[in-house]
């Protein structure tokens, strides 16, 4: 054996030992950075802000954007500058954000003001590197929908419930959270009584504007004096076919915060049903079309507590351009 084999015998498995070592120390550097946000609220909420006031403004320009953007308006991708962006006169007063600072989102409930008249709105903002790489907003606009569903003026309350921070016993992973909130979408789903997620007994769900719990004076729906649970429990949403493109962008673990997004589709090919206790009732959708929607899930010690949606009516199977 020549002195070159012997010595590369000899020092193969030190050498190994610092190549792991360095590649180990790497990736534990790596990861440490990609932990530590550098972006926090504050910075969210200002980029945020800043979005807002230029969308108002109507000029792009005061905004930071990243070298690719992305933005959609009702699930239509158009160009930065399109769409709301020439028509917006102002901002209501109602402002709920919700942020994540791992993943570099902030969402935001409000209500948009154009010539003719306020919409109500969500919107959900992607920030890399204090800059804006996606903008997806939902802007419900009453005569756009149809009349089947005639929403009420909405109330937009603010619920302290969505910022208050949870004691440590009541939060739950950021995988736990996101199977709860899944599990609400496959509660609504072919909605037959069974429960897929759980529910605290003062859950609450304002829809468009429209507390749908708890609430005797909804006269758009049968159910809306009802809990979150009972409603489901009677399986009052069967002809809600499917929940699909179902996303969850941002979770916020310390105030129990999903914020998703998903399509209801319709068939509109039930004509009746039995609920499970033994009613049997008309369905109110009798024709095809979706639902597009932002939802905010307020979950605690495993429960959900308050939601929080805005949707709009799209076309039946409308895909999506932010699913590949």
């Amino acid at each position: 054996m020549t002195m070159t084999k012997l010595l590369r015998l000899l020092f193969a498995p030190i050498l190994l030992g610092v190549f792991a070592h360095f590649e180990c120390a790497s990736a534990q550097t790596l990861q440490a950075s990609a932990a530590v946000p550098d972006c926090d609220r504050s910075c969210l909420t200002d980029i945020a802000d800043t979005y807002l006031k230029g969308l108002v403004a109507h000029d792009p320009k005061r905004i930071a954007w990243a070298d690719s953007v992305k933005f959609t308006e009702n699930n239509v991708q158009l160009a930065i500058g399109d769409g709301i962006w020439g028509t917006i006169t102002g901002l209501g007063s109602y402002k709920l954000y919700v942020m994540d600072e791992k993943a570099g989102e902030i969402g935001f409930f409000g209500q948009v003001q154009e010539p003719s008249f306020p919409s109500l709105m969500a919107m959900r903002l992607k920030i890399v590197h204090k800059k804006i790489s996606e903008a997806e907003m939902v802007i419900l606009r009453m005569t756009n929908e149809p009349k089947s569903i005639v929403w009420p003026d909405p109330v937009l309350d603010n619920k302290p419930v969505f910022t208050e921070i949870l004691p440590a016993a009541k939060r739950r992973e950021r995988e736990r959270l996101i199977s709860v909130a899944n599990g609400y979408f496959d509660t609504l789903q072919l909605n037959d009584g069974t429960l897929f997620t759980e529910f605290s007994k003062d859950c609450d769900r304002v829809e468009n504007g429209t507390k749908t719990t708890h609430n005797s004076k909804v006269d758009f729906t049968s159910v809306g004096a009802l809990g979150c649970e009972e409603q489901f429990k009677q399986g009052n949403y069967r002809y809600d076919d499917r929940l699909r493109a179902r996303r969850f962008p941002l979770v916020d673990e310390e105030r129990g915060l999903v914020l998703a997004s998903a399509f209801i589709d319709h068939s509109g090919v039930l004509g009746e049903y039995k609920l499970t206790d033994g009613r049997v009732i008309k369905s109110p959708i009798r024709y095809p079309h979706s639902f597009y929607l932002l939802e905010l899930f307020r979950i605690e010690d495993g429960k959900i507590r308050q939601i929080e949606s805005v949707f709009v009516t799209v076309p039946y199977g409308m895909s999506s351009p932010w699913l590949p």
